[in-house]
């Protein structure tokens, strides 16, 4: 079977996510010169970060974190285009595996008691063949020891994607766009809803509002990546 795998490998070699060259043997999706490049936040172990501001002021966050940042044209774009568009769930799974180790070892996001994902709407979640934020919250639910909880926000209306509109725009697309189900599992407990990138908040905090009638509940955020 080993012979097998080399023959293999020498004809599709795995190759790097990021740069497109090939990887070593120990080496997984990205090579570790990507990985040293990646630009990470440090938003984690950071108190009123710039994801945090985000949301003062619109909804009652209690800590926000991203662990890398976006740049057009950079590598942690790639990363996100290989993972939404190329069926690359495996970069959910790095990053969350990534992410959840560092929240373990910081003094914040102590008191999280399950993860939720930004949904996607049916159609494009048919269309897709997953969710590409769910590997990330599976990970992170492996590696925080919480429950990851799929069902619980609805996407009520499909909408084109958000990549290329105005700050205004983004915010009038997604409002009201989500509402709960399942909710009996929510009573008093403290929420990480997840995202692959955040620029404006305006997904999250439709999502945030889709609790508001829950006074009991806390939220906190974490997205793969954030871009200005």
């Amino acid at each position: 079977m080993n012979f097998l795998n080399d023959i293999f490998t020498i004809f599709y070699p795995d190759i790097c996510l990021c740069c497109k060259d090939q990887l070593t043997t120990n080496e997984q999706l990205i090579c570790i010169d990507c990985r040293h490049d990646l630009p990470v936040t440090n938003f984690t172990n950071e108190i009123d970060n710039i994801v945090e501001k985000i949301f003062y002021g619109r909804v009652p966050v209690q800590e926000a974190t991203s662990l890398l940042y976006f740049f057009k044209k950079g590598k942690v774009q790639e990363l996100m285009h290989q993972l939404k568009y190329k069926n690359q769930q495996k970069v959910g799974t790095f990053i969350g595996d990534w992410l959840g180790e560092i929240i373990l070892n910081s003094n914040r996001f102590k008191t999280i008691d399950c993860i939720i994902p930004v949904p996607l709407h049916k159609t494009k979640q048919q269309l897709r063949g997953y969710n590409q934020v769910s590997t990330f919250g599976k990970s992170l639910s492996q590696k925080l020891n919480i429950p990851f909880y799929e069902d619980v926000l609805l996407k009520t209306s499909a909408t084109k994607t958000q990549t290329k509109k105005l700050r205004l725009d983004r915010w009038k697309n997604s409002e009201h766009q989500f509402i709960l189900q399942k909710t009996t599992t929510l009573k008093n407990k403290h929420i990480l809803i997840i995202d692959d990138i955040i620029t404006t908040g305006a997904t999250l905090e439709a999502c945030i509002n889709a609790f508001e009638t829950y006074k009991n509940i806390k939220i906190s955020v974490a997205t793969m990546a954030y871009t200005q």
